[in-house]
């Protein structure tokens, strides 16, 4: 049984065994880092898309496996730490040894996918029982309607039931076991009791879910098996496994963020977070202890991905210079890009607004863009409804941060100053928790 927390590695391991790799699993594709402890920009990065669909996990194996070609080779032998996140839900079904499984169940079903028809059935599962209830997991919106959606297509039995992040994990260890703490709260985990929420444990399945281990936990080195992950990365063979998180609150590690402040990541999706003192709960909200603190937050379907359906990244880092923030459109839409939202509000049925277009490109980024602040906005007040403490300032992490136009129109609407700081990844919040059990570089 691993412990329960970070510890140093054993002084027999090769002291130059010093660095830690990050390997963010994020909606659009894989990016990796290596860093030590502390360090505020890694050592190395670099990023590369899916090499098939998203929801296939055979995408996330084989573009980890590609992109970690590019690790140079010094900076390679002294990896003694690995750390990976996922996206928050994206859920799939194996077998006891992580094979997966034909037809339709070999594909995931991927953190958007709402599950009407097992809502109920979820709910009352969440709710009922000895244990305590969740409201991450009773939404069908959650991972446990896509759990139950999932097992009633299984013909056979003795399946497991992981989470993007702690399939592939497993692949490292060499076994599919355990699971991480942050990655499950929607399936169900209580982090407050240590425990599934409602009556979870009783039900005929519970077997094919995992043990569950907090961030940072130490959960042993990798398999060196031939044909295995490990190999395939080449990682040495005294590296260890450490336990990640959820892509978003990975991004959070990276971030730096102290009390009062708010970290926004404008990737594909809108992901909010802040640290709070006490748990928060309610629909469509999450809340993790992470680093001994707890983290609130939400994540909108709505995002920067919505942006491409229209605009290429050239098109858009153009059109964005001919936006005059002070002169807002007028519009009101609601840049989803489906029915269904999980934050700030929890409506699987939310239809998207994206009419009336303007003739004037420019003019429709900008009320796409004031679209996505607007719900930004209402993100940040249904968290300080919720007990959060109020904003002093809002950190931006990921692509949109990129963008000054869109950081002027949120400072606007959120009236705090708006950091944009595009450089701090996910990945290289995993590289520095990895980091954390070794010595100093």
């Amino acid at each position: 049984m691993p412990p329960r927390c970070a510890r140093p590695l054993p002084a027999a391991l090769l002291p130059e065994l010093n660095l830690g790799l990050g390997v963010d699993l994020g909606t659009s594709g894989v990016r990796l880092a290596v860093a030590g402890a502390g360090a505020r920009q890694p050592l190395w990065q670099n990023a590369c898309p899916y090499p098939g669909p998203f929801d296939d996990p055979h995408s996330w194996r084989n573009g980890l496996i590609a992109l970690a070609q590019s690790i140079p080779v010094p900076l390679r032998e002294r990896l003694g730490a690995i750390a990976l996140d996922g996206t928050s839900g994206t859920l799939l079904l194996c077998r006891a040894d992580g094979s997966l499984l034909d037809g339709p169940l070999a594909l995931a079903l991927p953190y958007h996918q709402a599950c009407l028809e097992q809502q109920e059935a979820a709910q009352a599962l969440a709710a009922a029982g000895p244990n305590p209830p969740s409201t991450a997991a009773a939404s069908a919106s959650g991972s446990l309607a896509r759990a139950l959606r999932l097992l009633a297509m299984a013909a056979e039995g003795g399946l497991l039931l992981r989470h993007q992040a702690d399939w592939m994990m497993g692949a490292l260890l060499g076994h599919w076991r355990w699971g991480e703490a942050t990655n499950n709260l929607r399936l169900g985990w209580l982090q407050t009791r240590n425990c599934w929420a409602g009556s979870l444990e009783r039900q005929p399945w519970s077997s094919a879910l995992p043990e569950v281990f907090d961030c940072g936990t130490v959960l042993g080195p990798v398999d060196r098996s031939r044909g295995g992950l490990a190999e395939a990365l080449d990682l040495p063979p005294g590296c260890r496994v450490v336990a990640g998180c959820t892509d978003a609150s990975a991004a959070v590690l990276a971030s730096g963020a102290g009390p009062g402040d708010g970290i926004t990541v404008l990737g594909t999706t809108l992901v909010l977070k802040q640290w709070a003192a006490q748990p928060i709960s309610g629909p469509g909200l999450s809340c993790q202890r992470l680093a001994g603190r707890w983290l609130v937050g939400g994540a909108s379907n709505a995002g920067a991905g919505v942006l491409r359906r229209f605009f290429s990244d050239g098109q858009i880092a153009e059109l964005s210079r001919q936006i005059d923030p002070s002169q807002p459109t007028g519009l009101r839409l609601r840049p989803l890009p489906a029915r269904g939202e999980r934050f700030p509000v929890d409506d699987p049925n939310l239809e998207p607004v994206l009419e009336p277009r303007p003739i004037s490109d420019g003019r429709y980024l900008q009320a796409l863009l004031e679209g996505l602040t607007a719900i930004e906005q209402a993100g940040w007040q249904r968290l300080r409804a919720a007990g959060a403490p109020p904003l002093e300032r809002v950190i931006t992490l990921g692509g949109g941060a990129r963008n000054p136009q869109w950081r002027q129109l949120r400072q606007q609407s959120l009236t705090v100053p708006v950091l944009n700081r595009p450089g701090l990844s996910a990945a290289l919040g995993m590289a520095r928790l990895a980091a954390t059990i070794l010595p100093p570089p």
